[in-house]
């Protein structure tokens, strides 16, 4: 795996490296190095060798520094001197481009390969409101993805997802990076009813990706049209399992459902840290298990999968001390 040298004056690169791992999760070969005010370039020098020592894999290391030029530029660039054939260095960092590097990794074994594709993203990161501040381009942009929209066939379901906070960062830069959806659907009565919460989760779409907000009758109607979503890769969203059950009872052919947060409320047990549960919330599980429907329990999808019926177990039991 490619390792990664984050480097900053002062200590944006230790708080960026919290906020990145925030979203999508532990990374393993990955350091930050800080310039503080005491210090000059010797000791960013000595900070980078250190960091290089402790990576598995020497040979592949991807610096990402916050200005050009700068004295953590210019330390990394005298060590990149000897390594060019293979080390990158890659200035302006922001978090959209760390969570790119994270995702990239999965996949990419150099960090050339990772260096070049990052940098769509990271100028993609920086808008403006009011959106018409924006300058006007010509054309797409190098990475969204093609939309095949009208051609014949149905939607590919690529992950279906119950979090009770909808469409925000992990889902927005992991989930999407993993499975690659031409449209995130929002799939619920309530917020279909707020015009606010729609069009907050428009605009958190990642680019290229369009987000729509749809009731479950529609969601239903949708899944049978085979007339215009050939090539459509989906990813569905829901607050909770009684929507999952619903769409599924109406034909909608999911296979797994992706749990990945649902929240405390009154009334609701908390087996684990992520999920919480009432009596209509394990019923529901129990009735989608015997439709056939699999559960992958991840926050992330770096995390390991979670026992699904052990936390129900344990979460009905919580709920009968209760009684």
């Amino acid at each position: 795996m490619v390792g990664i040298i984050i480097a900053s004056h002062g200590d944006f690169a230790n708080g960026i490296l919290q906020s990145g791992e925030m979203i999508f999760g532990k990374q393993d070969n990955v350091k930050a190095v800080t310039l503080m005010p005491s210090e000059g370039p010797d000791d960013v020098k000595a900070k980078m060798k250190e960091a290089i020592a402790s990576f598995d894999n020497q040979d592949e290391i991807l610096f990402l520094v916050d200005l050009w030029g700068g004295t953590p530029f210019n330390q990394a660039n005298s060590l990149f001197e000897e390594h060019k054939d293979k080390w990158a260095i890659v200035a302006g960092m922001n978090l959209p481009m760390l969570i790119e590097v994270f995702a990239s990794r999965l996949s990419m074994n150099s960090a050339h390969e990772i260096a070049a594709h990052i940098l769509g993203t990271a100028k993609e990161g920086v808008k403006v409101r009011p959106e018409e501040l924006e300058p006007v381009t010509s054309s797409a942009t190098s990475t969204q993805r093609p939309s095949n929209a009208g051609a014949p066939g149905k939607f590919e379901y690529v992950l279906a997802r119950i979090d009770t906070r909808l469409l925000h960062g992990q889902v927005a830069t992991t989930w999407t990076k993993t499975t690659q959806p031409t449209r995130i659907i929002i799939v619920s009565d309530e917020v279909a009813k707020d015009n606010l919460r729609k069009n907050l989760i428009k605009q958190a779409a990642p680019p290229g990706v369009k987000a729509h907000v749809v009731p479950i009758k529609k969601m239903i109607e949708l899944a049978k049209d085979d007339q215009h979503f050939g090539g459509q890769r989906a990813m569905l969203l829901f607050e909770n399992p009684q929507d999952v059950l619903r769409v599924v009872e109406g034909g909608v052919p999911l296979k797994t459902i992706n749990v990945g947060s649902m929240a405390h409320s009154p009334g609701k047990v908390q087996p684990n840290k992520v999920l919480a549960f009432n009596q209509e919330d394990i019923n529901t599980f129990k009735k989608l298990k015997e439709f056939g429907l699999k559960f992958d329990v991840r926050k992330v999808p770096s995390d390991s999968k979670g026992d699904m019926d052990a936390i129900l177990k344990k979460a009905q039991e919580e709920l009968n001390k209760h009684k």
